[in-house]
């Protein structure tokens, strides 16, 4: 008779961002992105609009990555700016990303007042991984956005988007 313990399967789980978890947020940012977040997008991803869009990701309870979003307005049409999106590297590959960017495009498709035409956003050139991954999600380049990125080099990013 084996007295092994059965294997559980782990658990992914997400969190609307709050004042309680913000701190959190700032030092996974911190780790996860090569800029400095200024202290509108802290307070921005804290709007009650921004809930279904923002939030903390957890791998088995513990606070692993992040994906902030906000609504923007152009043209009497409402879009989805996807701002940042990142999980800490030892719990990459297993799929956070793709259930943290579909958990946004659901909320995105469900949304009805207003309702949202695209999702967009910006990946710096030299970072072709991330790009496919978005690919993968059904984004598509629209444009290179030349010297996007003041701090770090390279500039330049690729637009990606997706519509609905």
């Amino acid at each position: 008779m084996s007295t092994a313990t059965p294997k559980t399967s782990p658990r992914v789980s997400f969190a609307s961002i709050t004042s309680n978890n913000l701190g959190t947020v700032r030092r996974l940012n911190s780790v996860l992105f090569p800029i400095r977040y200024s202290e509108k997008f802290y307070r921005d991803i804290l709007l009650p609009e921004a809930e279904d869009f923002c939030k903390l990701v957890y791998y088995n309870d513990i606070p692993v990555g992040t994906i902030c979003c906000r609504l923007e307005n152009k043209n009497d049409q409402t879009h989805l700016y996807l701002m940042t999106m990142g999980v800490l590297a030892p719990y990459r590959s297993r799929g956070l990303g793709a259930q943290s960017l579909e958990l946004v495009l659901k909320a995105a498709k469900d949304h009805v007042k207003p309702k949202i035409k695209k999702i967009y956003l910006h990946v710096q050139v030299s970072n072709d991984g991330a790009k496919a991954f978005y690919e993968r999600h059904g984004f598509t380049e629209v444009e290179i956005h030349k010297d996007y990125y003041r701090k770090i080099e390279p500039h330049d990013a690729w637009v990606l988007e997706k519509r609905f």
